[in-house]
């Protein structure tokens, strides 16, 4: 006779069952699948071991947020929010060597769009809340557990949208866990470091407009909305922004150095950055603001000078650069090209200290002796943008030990997306010793 099954043991199965769940997020609410029907089954397997869960929809049919919670065993203490998002960006089967909603495991992988982003950690976080639940444990304070909609788009229809309309599920929390931190660089001679993220850069998406007076493509010409746009993006396109370094990016700096003897002069710090791997990619967005295009849309016909023309710029700018950042994009732009923001959403940063992340790094070295905490900066953006809001200092820790060849980076939102299983097993063995300590 075998007793229930611990979270290590389902977790690698609830990760495939949800990336088979197709939750493509086109950013068009009315090509978007299989939120709710992920949402469902998420509620399912909560309600399953008696938890009381709340499901709710957000603006229309197929958008879903799950919600439940996990009484402590000090009511005074703030709670822990655990959040992850079950939407992933779409992902095209014929450039994948696996269909990329198959949940295949094969090779020692997980494979699947959102094996990392984040599926991977809602499988995790699910496995964890199932034991407590069956093993009637008390943790030390309230455990919220929020698995949402749309934070590939944002969040509109997910976090902010929450955050908006139903504070309520968050009341007491003062600290929250989410995605893309807890896993492992590994420096050579064996030495790993964890990265948590304690710090994002802003996620703002601008429109840019200019206009012109429309006419014959053959005549001479002055007033042309296209060229007047042009110009302004590329100069916005080619613009180096200043190099900044922050605190955290300082304290990623600092820690690395003293484990490795490595230098990371202010002057040159990319080129520090670059001998680290294929992770450069990602710390070393985090010394300057970035605006790169993205969209262009002008005109109708080939021999018609249209009136107006649009470009979209993805923005993202380092903590307290706001102010300053939009000075230099004015300057860029000129007089003759309007701007407004779609989506803006703030930088996030906290210190990288208190109880909550000795507990990160306690469980860290439980299941990995030598594991040493390094905070860092994402030069993305989570819901964390949103749940600061209502005043949780927010980190990122979705813990997984990896293979020191496999490019991490590269996998986000990348073709064959893919989670090593040892892995999966690893973070959960590490959250569940968190989520009894924290």
């Amino acid at each position: 006779m075998t007793g229930p099954r611990s979270a290590v043991d389902e977790v690698v199965e609830l990760c495939s069952d949800l990336i088979r769940i197709d939750t493509s997020n086109t950013g068009d609410p009315a090509t978007v699948t299989g939120e709710q029907e992920a949402a469902e089954y998420v509620a399912g397997k909560l309600s399953e071991v008696g938890y009381e869960v709340e499901v709710l929809e957000s603006g229309g049919p197929r958008r879903a947020n799950v919600f439940c919670r996990l009484k402590g065993a000090d009511p005074e203490r703030g709670a822990l929010l655990v959040h992850g998002h079950l939407d992933v960006v779409p992902a095209e089967p014929s450039e994948w060597s696996v269909h990329p909603f198959s949940g295949a495991v094969q090779d020692g992988y997980v494979w699947g769009r959102g094996a990392v982003d984040m599926k991977d950690m809602v499988a995790m976080t699910i496995a964890v809340a199932r034991q407590f639940k069956r093993e009637g444990h008390v943790p030390p304070r309230d455990l919220v557990f929020a698995f949402v909609a749309d934070e590939e788009a944002g969040g509109s229809y997910g976090a902010q949208w929450l955050v908006k309309h139903r504070p309520d599920l968050f009341e007491g929390c003062t600290e929250a866990v989410g995605e893309v931190g807890g896993f492992s660089l590994t420096l050579g001679q064996d030495r790993r470091v964890y990265l948590i993220e304690s710090a994002e850069k802003s996620m703002a998406w601008m429109r840019l407009r200019a206009k012109g007076k429309p006419g014959h493509g053959s005549f001479l010409h002055e007033d042309n909305a296209v060229t007047i746009l042009s110009e302004a993006v590329a100069r916005l396109g080619n613009h180096r922004f200043p190099l900044i370094v922050t605190d955290t990016v300082r304290a990623f700096a600092d820690h690395i150095r003293e484990l490795t003897g490595m230098e990371f002069p202010d002057e040159d710090i990319e080129g520090a950055f670059a001998k680290l791997g294929p992770v450069a990619r990602m710390v070393g967005a985090t010394v300057r603001d970035t605006a790169n295009p993205t969209m262009l849309s002008a005109g109708y016909k080939a021999n018609v000078i249209p009136s107006t023309a649009e470009a979209t710029v993805d923005c993202r700018v380092l903590p307290g650069r706001r102010e300053a950042f939009l000075r230099e994009v004015d300057e860029l732009l000129g007089p003759d090209v309007e701007r407004e923001w779609i989506q803006d959403l703030p930088a996030v940063e906290t210190e990288f200290s208190g109880a909550l992340v000795d507990a990160m790094a306690a469980a860290l070295r439980t299941e990995d002796p030598e594991a040493r905490a390094v905070p860092y900066m994402l030069s993305g953006g989570t819901d964390a943008k949103s749940f600061q809001q209502l005043g949780m200092r927010c980190f990122g820790f979705a813990p997984l030990r990896l293979p020191p060849d496999l490019d991490f980076a590269s996998l986000f939102h990348g073709i064959d997306e893919r989670v090593p299983v040892d892995a999966l097993e690893f973070g959960t063995r590490v959250l569940e010793r968190f989520l009894r300590t924290a």
